[in-house]
């Protein structure tokens, strides 16, 4: 078989067809342990898909070069489509709906990446900012940079990471128009901060130890493009998977389309 096309039609040993769904770190140790090879896959796919958009970021936040900040911006317009693809194909892990990644993430790509463009690029473009106010304590003084900068700027990712998975889940599952979507996805966030705000720590949380401890975690890096972005994702979207789902009746919608295919 090819490195995208693994069966996962086949049912797993001793799993009961009618199993009510695990919970907490069952349910992530569950997936982790099943679709372990496909969220390397969802990582590695994505970490291409973003590569030059990252490069260039990197030269200019070690100042190599000046102009390849805008550059990267510019570079970041797949991203957005890429996010939609893979919210998508984790998103099938946690319904347990059997499927072919590849496919999948080509489908999806294809479908958002023009109305998810542009959503990406404002959304990488606020991740980098971000990265600037937290390196700056790395590189200036503390007190020039001052805590009270470091702190707001925290406090503004914490509120970006609790809206943008919404966002980018409705790109994968509902057609609407940006404005709407991004409307709804507010909403769903500030109506659900608990299960909002619970996602976003977890999902920036590997992301900020690998930042807090390093230079201790250099040997870490090499998992960048292995794991460390699936795995926060994951993290992230069991915690708003449930709020998105009930909202929208996304399963019961497709339950319901596939019941109909049938007949």
């Amino acid at each position: 078989m090819g490195l995208f096309s693994r069966d996962q039609n086949k049912a797993g040993p001793g799993v009961s067809k009618d199993e009510p769904r695990k919970k907490g770190l069952r349910r992530f140790w569950e997936i982790v342990s099943r679709d372990h090879v496909d969220l390397v896959k969802i990582n590695f796919i994505f970490f291409v898909c973003a590569l030059p958009s990252l490069a260039l970021f990197f030269l200019r936040l070690f100042d190599i070069f000046e102009i390849s900040l805008m550059l990267s911006v510019f570079a970041a317009y797949p991203i957005g489509g890429a996010l939609s693809a893979v919210f998508f194909c984790i998103t099938k892990m946690l319904r347990d709906d059997p499927g072919f990644l590849w496919e999948d993430f080509k489908r999806k790509f294809r479908e958002n990446l023009r109305q998810a463009g542009v959503p990406g690029v404002v959304a990488v473009t606020f991740v980098y900012t971000q990265v600037f106010l937290f390196w700056l304590p790395v590189v200036a003084d503390w007190e020039v940079a001052g805590t009270p900068w470091v702190i707001a700027g925290l406090v503004l990712f914490v509120l970006f990471s609790m809206v943008a998975p919404y966002v980018f889940l409705h790109f994968a599952y509902i057609r609407l128009n940006t404005f709407k979507i991004v409307k709804n996805s507010i909403l769903l966030a500030l109506g659900n901060i608990p299960r909002s705000f619970m996602g976003a720590v977890s999902g920036l949380s590997p992301w900020v130890a690998l930042f807090l401890f390093f230079p201790n975690t250099t040997p870490l890096l090499p998992l960048v493009p292995v794991f460390f972005f699936s795995l926060s994702w994951l993290m992230s979207l069991m915690w708003i998977w449930p709020v998105f789902n009930e909202r929208l009746k996304v399963e019961e919608t497709l339950a319901n389309k596939r019941s109909e295919d049938a007949n």
